[in-house]
C-alpha cells in the first residue's frame, strides 16, 4: 500500500482508510472485498467519487492529480474522468466485436485488473481467458460465432434481435440518428450500422467527444436507451452462453455487465 506523502502528508488512500477506522470499514462501504482495497496503491479513477461519498473526504484530497482543489485553466469537467473509463470499455468491447485480437491485444488483456464487483470480475475473467488463448484458435472461434459458412452462429444486429429479421426498422433509425450525430459509415466496413461493434464504437465516441460537445451526457444517454438497451445485453448473454464460445464467452461477460450497469446509470442519471 502507498506510504505518506511528502513532509509526513498522508496519502488519499490513508485519509480515507482513517477516516472510515480501517480498511475493512472502507470496503464494507464500498461493497468490494478488504483484499480488493489493500491492494490499491492508489484510489482508482474510476473509484473516487464513490469514496469520497463513503468516507466525507474530499476528492480534491483522494485524488489530487485528477481533482486539483483549484481548477486550473482548461481543465476539463469532472465528470470527463468518469466518461473517459466508460469511453474505454466500449471501445474494447467495440474492438473484440469488430474483428478478432492479436496476439499483442490479447497479451494487454491478460494484464487487466479486477476487483470485487461484478464489472471487476468480468474483467479479470476476460484477463483470465486472454492469458491462456491462442490467437489462431481466438480466430476461429470468431469466425464461427460471427461468420460462419452462410452465416455465424450469433447475428449481433439489433434488426435481428428486435424484429427477428435483418435491415430492419432498427437500422433505418439507427442510420437516421448518425445522420443527426454527423457520423458517417466506414468505408471498409461492409456490416449493416446496427451491428454491436459499431453501435459500440458510437457510444465511446459519443463519450470522448469525438462527434461535439455533449453537456450533461445527453446525447450519450439517448443513443443508449435508442440504440443499445433494447437489445444489446441479450446480445452479449447469447455471446456468453455460445456452443462455440470460449474467449469469446468472457467477452459476452464483459459485455453483459457493462451494459447492465450502464443501463442502470443513464436510468438513475435522467
Amino acid at each position: 500500500m502507498e506510504g505518506t506523502g511528502h513532509a509526513g502528508r498522508e496519502s488519499g488512500l490513508e485519509q480515507a482508510i482513517r477516516a472510515c477506522g480501517g480498511i475493512t470499514e472502507l470496503a464494507r462501504r464500498l461493497g468490494i472485498s478488504q483484499p480488493s482495497v489493500s491492494h490499491w496503491q492508489r484510489i482508482p479513477a474510476e473509484r473516487v467519487l464513490m469514496v469520497e461519498q463513503a468516507t466525507g473526504v474530499s476528492r480534491s484530497l483522494l485524488r489530487p492529480d485528477l481533482y486539483p482543489s483549484e481548477p486550473l485553466p482548461g481543465d476539463a469537467p469532472e465528470s470527463d474522468e468518469l466518461d473517459a473509463v466508460r469511453a474505454q470499455h466500449w471501445g474494447l468491447i467495440a474492438r473484440l466485436l469488430a474483428r478478432p485480437p492479436e496476439a499483442a491485444l490479447l497479451r494487454q488483456l491478460a494484464t487487466l485488473a479486477g476487483d470485487d464487483t461484478p464489472l471487476g470480475r468480468a474483467r479479470a475473467a476476460l484477463a483470465e481467458a486472454a492469458a491462456a488463448a491462442d490467437p489462431r484458435a481466438v480466430e476461429r472461434e470468431f469466425h464461427d460465432l460471427f461468420i460462419g459458412l452462410g452465416r455465424g452462429e450469433l447475428l449481433p444486429y439489433a434488426s435481428y434481435y428486435l424484429t427477428g429479421f435483418l435491415h430492419e426498422r432498427p437500422l433505418a433509425k439507427l442510420r437516421a440518428e448518425m445522420d443527426r450525430l454527423g457520423i458517417a459509415r466506414a468505408e471498409d466496413v461492409s456490416e449493416p450500422e446496427d451491428h454491436i461493434a459499431t453501435v459500440a464504437e458510437i457510444m465511446a465516441g459519443l463519450l470522448r467527444g469525438s462527434f461535439g460537445d455533449d453537456p450533461g451526457g445527453e446525447e450519450a444517454r439517448r443513443f443508449l436507451a435508442r440504440h443499445i438497451a433494447p437489445w444489446a445485453q441479450k446480445c452479449f448473454s447469447d455471446l456468453e452462453a455460445a456452443e462455440t464460445a470460449r474467449f469469446y464467452r468472457a467477452v459476452g461477460r464483459l459485455g453483459s455487465v457493462f451494459v447492465a450497469i450502464e443501463t442502470e446509470a443513464a436510468t438513475l442519471a435522467a
